[in-house]
């Protein structure tokens, strides 16, 4: 079994051994490295080479939010996720801005926080089901009355392969987005396959940029 190397960053040293304790639990996530503030953060992601950053958006000397764009600049192989008590919307889109691939609420049962950082720990999305509304609106507020042309590749995606690909900017599973389509599984990820082809991309959270990038996303 993969082991997920998580970086828990979180000024609040009750919060960091909470989630020590929870992720402590779990047989197939292992805590590498625990951070006070943001720059230790950006600076444990640059040694430990973690799967996976935890971050909180308020510490001090740098938020989390230039962590996280520090951290996939200097650190690549590491996927950001967001934990945080702020549910507004700019601080959602500036983390999706900044490389975050996932943003989870405090408030959120911890069931939802494991699936969170196994999620971005394979390459994918994870948004609360509120916020990946908002992707959603954003992509209908920005589409609506026009044909978007423009971003490389996108005007090569079939019908059926645009509208899994909003499926997937939200965070939805292949197994959801079948059950939706009433299509199998293996016809999603052969959707899945063609789309990140077509788009030159490789990741969800790349697909997630894109859309923002290109304006297929009005934030």
């Amino acid at each position: 079994m993969t082991t997920i190397r998580v970086l828990l960053a979180d000024d609040h040293a009750v919060i960091r051994d909470a989630l020590s304790l929870l992720l402590n639990t779990q047989a197939d996530i292992t805590i590498v490295g625990k951070a006070e503030d943001g720059r230790q953060a950006v600076a444990l992601a640059r040694e430990l080479r973690p799967d996976v950053a935890v971050l909180d958006i308020s510490m001090p000397h740098i938020d989390g939010l230039q962590a996280a764009q520090l951290i996939r600049t200097e650190a690549p192989y590491t996927q950001v996720l967001i934990l945080t008590m702020h549910e507004n919307d700019a601080y959602f889109f500036r983390a999706l801005e900044a490389g975050a691939a996932g943003y989870v609420f405090k408030k959120a049962a911890s069931e939802e926080l494991l699936q969170a950082i196994r999620s971005v720990a394979q390459g994918n999305a994870y948004f609360p089901p509120s916020m990946a509304r908002k992707l959603l609106e954003g992509y209908l507020n920005g589409t609506k009355g026009s044909v978007i042309a423009g971003p490389p590749g996108y005007d090569t995606l079939s019908d059926r392969e645009k509208e899994i690909m909003f499926l997937l900017i939200q965070g939805q599973t292949n197994q959801v987005i079948a059950e939706k389509l009433v299509i199998t599984p293996s016809t999603v990820q052969a959707h899945r396959t063609h789309i990140m082809q077509k788009l030159n991309l490789e990741t969800t959270i790349d697909l997630v940029r894109y859309a923002i990038r290109f304006g297929l996303i009005e934030p």
